[in-house]
């Protein structure tokens, strides 16, 4: 954990959990509590002190309160402050409440020279996403303030193709908005999803984009329709220094055997 402004910050990803209600809840075929245990394990063996760690939507594939409590006592262990937001399968009134702590659901963070930014592109019984006029005025007022300081932006969808023809159409349906208010502003240093299932690691008009895989189920890259990938869930974990360089890689699961259903074509 950085002890003081001139050190990096120690950041931790964990995305699309898709918890149920169950305990033996499962996604195409993948028992996901048990898959986020074995990514959480693998995140406090490799980092003792993390500043933060974000979950980056989807935390419950059926929206139930139940699911959430869930993820929240999977949280307890790490000593540091957990940032949640939404993503399709959400539901985000259900929670708010679920969430003890509201703290969790903060929009706007400020740790020494970095400054979070966190938007919910959710969009109610949609699978795609989009920024609500409230969501780019907030993002707006807040690139305004601080310019001093290096800015991360966080929500659940994609908002660049990734090559992936059937998840393109279930991107960030008005990112050109999004671009149009970013473009603007020189201290924007990274962007950073989930919803896609995979890695992701490109530069844009020098802002770093990045997306990671889910706990769960991994989507297969490159794919014209829905396929599902043998990569083992995994997490990212990012190194923020004060002059705005980002290191960052993911890692997975790989020693542990997960059961997983390669011939659906859906969920």
């Amino acid at each position: 954990m950085a002890s003081d402004k001139n050190q990096a910050l120690t950041v931790i990803q964990v995305t699309d959990s898709h918890l149920r209600r169950e305990p033996d809840g499962t996604l195409l075929g993948m028992n996901t509590r048990r898959s986020l245990d074995a990514v959480l394990s693998l995140v406090r063996a490799n980092h003792e002190n993390p500043d933060f760690v974000l979950a980056t939507g989807d935390i419950a594939q059926d929206g139930s309160t139940e699911a959430y409590e869930c993820f929240h006592e999977k949280m307890q262990p790490f000593q540091c402050p957990v940032y949640w937001f939404s993503g399709n399968h959400d539901d985000p009134g259900v929670m708010a409440k679920a969430v003890r702590n509201p703290e969790c659901l903060a929009k706007v963070k400020i740790f020494g020279p970095w400054k979070l930014i966190f938007l919910d592109s959710s969009v109610r019984r949609k699978v795609y996403g989009k920024l609500a006029k409230k969501e780019l005025q907030l993002l707006k007022a807040e690139l305004e303030k601080d310019q001093d300081k290096h800015v991360i932006i966080c929500f659940h969808h994609h908002p660049v193709d990734v090559d992936c023809a059937w998840l393109d159409t279930i991107g960030l349906h008005n990112r050109d908005d999004f671009f149009a208010v970013i473009d603007g502003y020189e201290h924007v240093r990274l962007i950073l999803w989930g919803h896609i299932h995979q890695e992701y690691d490109q530069m844009r008009n020098g802002v770093r984009l990045l997306a990671t895989p889910s706990t769960c189920v991994q989507f297969k890259p490159y794919s014209e329709d829905f396929a599902v990938d043998t990569l083992a869930p995994g997490y990212r974990w990012l190194k923020l220094y004060p002059d705005g360089r980002v290191e960052t890689s993911v890692v997975r699961a790989s020693h542990i055997e997960f059961e997983v259903d390669l011939s659906s074509k859906g969920y």
